[in-house]
């Protein structure tokens, strides 16, 4: 065997990997949706070594198909319903395969112009296509950009809020002071996660309380707490605010939040990493409101619900100053004369690392191959297969549904008459065991309120309304064994 594989090896390989793929795709709903794989199961079935001798490409399929597969939950499933959509297609594939092939390190504009210049295509393109502020264009003072996912662009998003509010400091000197961040009980973990990186702190993490009907944050509370915070001695520097939450997709009012951090001069930054793209589609574009007159930044994700398979985060600034004054270092082995000149964007000062991929192919080869009429369909069926699960669960006695439900997500739970609190969140838990054991579907859950509910997903490229009727057969079938069980 030789010691590089060679453009004919690879051309051999190469068209068995895509046909296995292909396969895959065609197959997959023979699989049960979750892998009933145990802990420490897959690993176990590897060797403990690595092979002192190379070995040939059969072999790596072989294991892939007999000991690599039985481990793998399947996202791109039709019955996968859990969480949110991880949406793949054949054009963000081969996008990716082109990205791969290329081996593309775009770290400064000079180590591969089309790398960075595309980017600014793709993003600005998205950027209209879900009707965002023109400013949020590249060829202004802001400008997007393709991180792994919305957690890293939040990190991202909070360095820039964070320089702003310093008056420039942080990159130099470090937190000195009391700094702020406002999130509600339903915004994402990663802004936690993104306080404690930068070093604010948790406790500087503050939750604001939510609507206790529409599960929004509320912008009186808001106002209150950062007045405290700043009589406090503290400066507010971010508030978040969700479009289409993780737990419910509920949607905090941009707009009134935006008033707040306006009186304050904090930094608003609007995850919508869900819900975002569903504005390609003029009837949904109303999640957009506030975000023209007052979002410093937005992310969202078209590795969630746009066919582009995962990571691909769009990330967008009204300013892109503060985010690479925060951000932006230039060692000597980086110095070229196009970053000299001032005329390039060098996106490695727009993300934490250095290094990035050309994942800006695999978004453009979507966006080209579906058009913006291919990618409104896709929404729009996803909405409506939605909706008529929606319908069909709040006519069912044996069901609740919570009614907000605008987009691709639908949250529901069993009724249980009679029973406790914490006995009918344990019955719901024991359906949802048994639903995804018996691989039929995936659901998640979430708790609200205090209640278990079970979240359903639509959104993958592949489900169809006869899945989601199963999906609902399903449930019911399993939710009468747990109510048989304990009668």
């Amino acid at each position: 065997m030789s010691e590089h594989m060679t453009p004919e090896e690879f051309r051999a390989h190469g068209k068995r990997v895509v046909d296995w793929i292909a396969d895959y795709l065609t197959r997959v709903e023979s699989y049960p949706v979750r892998s009933p794989s145990r802990p420490g199961e897959v690993r176990a079935a590897l060797p403990g070594h690595p092979p002192e001798h190379g070995e040939p490409f059969d072999a790596v399929l072989a294991d892939l198909e007999h000991t690599i597969l039985p481990g793998v939950t399947h996202w791109q499933h039709p019955s996968f319903f859990a969480y949110f959509p991880c949406s793949s297609s054949g054009p963000g594939i081969l996008g990716d395969l082109l990205s791969a092939g290329l081996g593309v390190q775009g770290m400064v504009w000079a180590t591969s112009p089309a790398c960075t210049e595309l980017e600014t295509v793709v993003v600005d393109w998205l950027a209209e296509l879900l009707g965002l502020p023109t400013g949020f264009r590249t060829d202004s003072a802001g400008g997007g950009v393709i991180q792994d996912s919305a957690s890293s662009a939040s990190l991202v998003a909070l360095l820039a809020a964070l320089h702003r509010a310093s008056g420039g400091k942080i990159a130099t000197e470090g937190i000195t002071g009391r700094y702020t961040v406002y999130v509600s009980s339903q915004t994402h973990s990663s802004l936690e996660k993104a306080g404690r990186i930068v070093g604010i702190g948790s406790n500087n993490v503050r939750v604001v309380e939510a609507d206790p009907d529409t599960l929004a944050m509320d912008p009186a509370q808001l106002r209150a707490l950062i007045g405290a915070d700043v009589a406090a001695g503290a400066v507010p520097a971010m508030v978040c605010a969700t479009v289409g939450t993780t737990s419910t997709t509920a949607i905090d009012p941009v707009a009134a939040l935006g008033e707040v951090c306006r009186e304050y001069g904090a930094w608003l930054h609007v995850d919508a990493a869900y819900a975002g793209v569903a504005a390609v589609c003029p009837e949904l574009r109303w999640i957009n409101e506030g975000v023209h007159e007052y979002a410093d930044s937005y992310v969202t994700n078209p590795h969630k619900w746009l066919l582009t398979n995962f990571d691909c985060t769009v990330l967008w600034l009204a300013d892109r100053e503060p985010m690479i004054d925060a951000l932006a270092i230039l060692p000597e082995y980086l110095r070229n004369s196009a970053t000299e000149s001032g005329e390039v964007i060098d996106y490695r000062d727009w993300q934490v690392p250095l290094g990035r991929r050309f994942r800006a192919l695999k978004l453009w080869s979507v966006l080209r191959w579906y058009g913006a009429e291919g990618l409104r369909a896709h929404i729009r069926r996803g909405v409506a297969l939605a909706a008529e699960f929606a319908d069909l669960v709040r006519a069912d006695a044996d069901f609740a549904l919570l009614e907000h439900h605008p987009l691709g997500l639908v949250c529901f739970r069993p009724r249980w008459p009679g029973l406790s609190d914490a006995d009918a969140g344990a019955a719901t838990m024991a359906v949802l065991e048994r639903l995804n054991d018996s691989g039929e579907l995936y659901l998640s859950h979430t708790k609200v309120r205090g209640e278990v509910w079970l979240r359903l997903a639509i959104g993958g490229p592949a489900t169809e309304r006869g899945h989601v009727l199963d999906a609902l057969a399903a449930i019911r079938r399993f939710t009468r064994a747990v109510r048989d069980g304990r009668s």
